[in-house]
Formats: C-alpha cells, sequence, structure tokens
C-alpha cells in the first residue's frame, strides 16, 4: 500500500473479536499446500526414480523466476523449465478472483519508475502500459492504468478525511513536524551523494555509496527521528505505518536508511499523471506477473514441484525435485541454475544453517467479498483506505479501478503484518490458527470504521504468509551478508529481491534479468 497511517500491533494477535453464531458467509484459507510442505521439512519425500536433463532450470515462478524465463526466451535460449513449489506462478504477485472482481494477495501496485530503472521502463513499453512519450520525454501512460481518483483517504477521529498523511486533530506543533518531516524527506528525494549519485534509488544498488548515507543504515528509523527530533505521535505512528507496510516490521526495528528509501527513493514522473502516481490493476500486480508468464511458454513451467536437494560443480548442477501431482520424484541434470527463491530456502536445501539477520515476518491477507459497498463519512469509497490506529494495514478497494463503476458488490482487499512477535514465533501461532479466528480478527479491525460491514459481507477468504518479505533490519543492507547473497557460485546464479534486501517488484524484476544476462553468458562461453 501506499504510504499510510497505523499504530504497531500490541499485545496478542490472536484476541478473538467475540462475535457468536455460526457466520452469514462463507470463506476458506487458500495458499501453500501444508501437506507437502511438511513432507518437504520432513524430508518424507521418494527418492528419484526417473531423471532428466535440461539447458536451464530456474527454481521459484516468482517476479524474479518469470523474469528470467522471459529474458532468456527473448534470446532464444531453448529447453528452459521453471519449478515451482505452489500451484501457480507469480510469488508474492499472486492473485485471485471472484464473480464480483479479481483481486491481490499481495503486491498491489507499481510506482512510476524512475531513470535508474531503465529497464522496468522497457518492460512497460513492452507490455503497452506506457504508450509514448511527450515533447519532455515523459512516459504517456495508459490511464485506465493509472490510479484513479480519489486514490487515498484515512479514518480518524471517526470519520474519513483525504490522503493518508495525518490532518485531522493535530495541533500546531505536531503539524509542523509532519511538514517538517515531509520536506526533509523531499530533500533526501532531489539529493546526489558525494559520488554524484542518487542519495536513494530504485534499484537499491544504484543508490549512492557516499559513507555518510551509508551510516543510515547502522540506526533503526525510530532512532534517527529520535535524533533530529521528530517525537509527534501521529508522525511517529504515520512513518510505522509506512515501515511495516513495505518491510512488514516498525520503524523500531527497520533500518534509517531504507525507512529513509521508502520516501526518498521514488522519482518517476509522467506526462499525463503527478509524480506520485502508482500503476494499479483489480488484480494488483497479479496483472504483471500474468503478462511475464504469457511469454513462457505453459510446458516450461511445471507447479506443485517441491525441490530437495542440490547439487553442482563447474559443469552443472543436479536437481532432485518431488512431483506432487504425479507422486514421484526426479532427478533433473541441468547446464545451468537459476535460483529464483527466498535465500533462506536455498540454506535449507543446502543444509545449511538460518541466517540469524535475514527475518521474514509473517503476513496475513484476507479477501472480503461484498454484495454493497460499505457506508463512508466524510469521504467515499477510496482504492487505498487506511483506519488511524489499526494492527493492520487498511485495505485496497480491488474493484477501484474497475470501468464498471455502476456495480454495487466489490473486493475489499485486507492486510496485517504479524508483527506482534518475533517473526518465528508469530508464525507458529498464524499457522495454527483457523479461518474463524481470521475472519474475525479482520471484522473486529474494519468494523471499527464500517459497523455495518458484517451485514454486507458474502466471503472472507485468506492467504497466510508464512514468510513474508524480508526485513532490512540495521546493518543489513550494506553490511557483508547481503553482498555474499549476490555471489555466484559456479554456475548456479541468483535472482530475488532478498538480494536487494527490500521487496520491491522492481528490485524482482531486474535481479532476474541480471541472473538471465550471466547465464547467457555462461552458455555462449560453454557452448
Amino acid at each position: 500500500m501506499a504510504a499510510t497511517i497505523a499504530a504497531t500491533a500490541t499485545g496478542s494477535a490472536f484476541t478473538w473479536a467475540g462475535c457468536t453464531g455460526a457466520p452469514s458467509f462463507g470463506g476458506e484459507i487458500v495458499g501453500p499446500d501444508r501437506v507437502l510442505g511438511h513432507r518437504l521439512r520432513d524430508r518424507d519425500l521418494p527418492p528419484p526414480d526417473a531423471s532428466e536433463r535440461h539447458n536451464v532450470v530456474i527454481l521459484g515462478g516468482g517476479i524474479a523466476g518469470l523474469s528470467a524465463a522471459r529474458s532468456l526466451a527473448q534470446r532464444s535460449v531453448r529447453d528452459v523449465v521453471v519449478l515451482e513449489f505452489e500451484t501457480e506462478t507469480g510469488g508474492n504477485s499472486r492473485s485471485g478472483i471472484t464473480a464480483v472482481s479479481a483481486h491481490p494477495w499481495g503486491a498491489h501496485y507499481l510506482p512510476l519508475p524512475g531513470p535508474q530503472a531503465p529497464e522496468v521502463l522497457q518492460l512497460l513499453q513492452e507490455l503497452g502500459v506506457i504508450t509514448g512519450h511527450d515533447a519532455l520525454g515523459r512516459p504517456i501512460y495508459r490511464e485506465e492504468f493509472l490510479c484513479h481518483d480519489p486514490a487515498e483517504r484515512l479514518f480518524v477521529h471517526g470519520r474519513w478525511q483525504e490522503g493518508l498523511v495525518p490532518q485531522l486533530g493535530l495541533d500546531a506543533g505536531e503539524r509542523d513536524q509532519v511538514s517538517a518531516f515531509l520536506a526533509r524527506m523531499e530533500s533526501f528525494r532531489r539529493s546526489l551523494g558525494s559520488d554524484g549519485l542518487p542519495a536513494f534509488a530504485i534499484p537499491v544498488d544504484r543508490s549512492s555509496q557516499d559513507p555518510s548515507l551509508l551510516a543510515l543504515d547502522r540506526i533503526t528509523m525510530a532512532q534517527w527521528m529520535d535524533r533530529e527530533g521528530f517525537r509527534a505521535a501521529p508522525l511517529r505512528r504515520y512513518v510505522n505505518y509506512c515501515c511495516r507496510d513495505d518491510f512488514g516490521t516498525g520503524l523500531a526495528q527497520v533500518s534509517a536508511w531504507a525507512g529513509i528509501h521508502y520516501f526518498a527513493a521514488r522519482s518517476g514522473v509522467a506526462a499525463n499523471a503527478p509524480a506520485h502516481s502508482v500503476l494499479t490493476w483489480p488484480e494488483g500486480n497479479g496483472w504483471l506477473a500474468a503478462r511475464l508468464r504469457e511469454q513462457v511458454t505453459p510446458a516450461q513451467i511445471r507447479t506443485r514441484h517441491a525441490v530437495f536437494g542440490i547439487r553442482h560443480d563447474n559443469h552443472g548442477a543436479e536437481i532432485d525435485v518431488f512431483d506432487a501431482t504425479l507422486g514421484r520424484s526426479l532427478r533433473i541434470e541441468c547446464r545451468a541454475l537459476i535460483v529464483a527463491t527466498p535465500r533462506f530456502v536455498y540454506r535449507r536445501l543446502r543444509g545449511l544453517p538460518p541466517d540469524s539477520v535475514a527475518q521474514y515476518p509473517p503476513w496475513m491477507v484476507a479477501n472480503l467479498t461484498l454484495n454493497s459497498r460499505p457506508d463512508s463519512q466524510g469521504m467515499p469509497l477510496c482504492w487505498d483506505n487506511v483506519i488511524d490506529g489499526s494492527p493492520g494495514l487498511g485495505y485496497v478497494h480491488a474493484g477501484h479501478q474497475s470501468l464498471r463503476s455502476h456495480s454495487k458488490g466489490t473486493v475489499l482487499t485486507y492486510y496485517r503484518p504479524l508483527d506482534h512477535a518475533d517473526p518465528s514465533t508469530a508464525r507458529g501461532e498464524a499457522l495454527k490458527a483457523d479461518w474463524s479466528h481470521w475472519s474475525d480478527l479482520t471484522l473486529a479491525d474494519l468494523s471499527v470504521a464500517h459497523p455495518d460491514l458484517r451485514g454486507r459481507l458474502e466471503r472472507l477468504d485468506v492467504h497466510v504468509w508464512g514468510h513474508g518479505m524480508i526485513a532490512p533490519s540495521p546493518g543489513f543492507l550494506w553490511g557483508h551478508r547481503l553482498t555474499a547473497m549476490t555471489h555466484r557460485e559456479g554456475v548456479v546464479h541468483f535472482a530475488h529481491s532478498d538480494m536487494s534486501g527490500i521487496s520491491l517488484f522492481e528490485e524482482a524484476y531486474i535481479r532476474g534479468l541480471r541472473a538471465a544476462d550471466a547465464v547467457f553468458q555462461q552458455l555462449q562461453t560453454t557452448a
């Protein structure tokens, strides 16, 4: 979601909302095959009884894996196989659909790319999202993909205000601090480091290496705000929300460099939209994942394939994989291997201990199918809707971009990072919770702003992300661990946003391109 405001979740995440009787609506928990996941964890899989050989194998069908596969296809590299654990590709850009609307299950927008990400601008041209340029060279975007107005609102003091930056109920001192903070972030956005590079950029590794800027990675965002005198409670809640939104954890855990990057790294412009605009679709970034997938033949993608062994040398790699659909294992040999999974997955496959610094807070996402739109006080339903003081992140209106404005029914996508405890503890709690728990938790939160919500609800479906995006804790982004993630291991190449330390579409897409480039060069030199 775009920059918004809420308080940190406190206490237990599993307090029941207290509703009684059977709900009047249906729903289910969707997502990973837990039985298959447990079999993989316990190594309860048969040994390979067949073998195959391919040119290139890609582990993971998220944005990075699809990007790499698409790039290799564009270079006419043949015999490429993508192995995906889930029933469908897309990673955290997966989406779903109901009779009312398509909707996201994860990432749901793309800010206008800046000049530091020409690869993403080129992709958007190839996909027809950018249709041309004006006399100043600014991209012209398809209007239906630019977020329509009204875009954002905040529920505070019993009513909705326009925009997500807190405005209502602030005293003069709080208002001054909010203004000063935003001015400081704008100054960072326009700044160059001593090396002439942007202070903060996307992709991350095109940011300045100025030591005075990198030093911000050694302290938390909370410590930086304390040091700079930004102590107003509404401002702290706002920044805390922004950190939870992008990183799954709050300003007391996120590095100051990462926290400032959230505000200062966006430099995109458009001929037909304000610079702060975003691109979005009813299915969120699932639209982008589908477009990447279209250029990879269906035969190349194998879903429900659980990799349980990797061996490699300078001549090739062997992958042991369980085909859950057929119930058998096989061994695949390849000349080049791209690992496009989160790094903790690769460490498990290689029998390495977990990296205690690389943390992945869990998330819960719920999609609420309504028979009519909820009532609003102060401002109508927007794309991004946030409740002040909520332990969740509010919701996006999946039907916001729909041309069927007359339709009464719609889908609201609710996001909630489970950062009330350390990631391991929160993950264990989340995996034990049932659908009724998540349903009650969601409605208890949203009913603060929408007391009428339950009566409009037809379905409430839930996805629990046991490992959400990687959290950039102090010292991680510009420390040795992240640098080590980018190193190639013989014929094994890596492609994932983990390697950037921040989970963004742009990072994953560019990492996929870089891995494809390296594989192409490897194949050329070893042909």
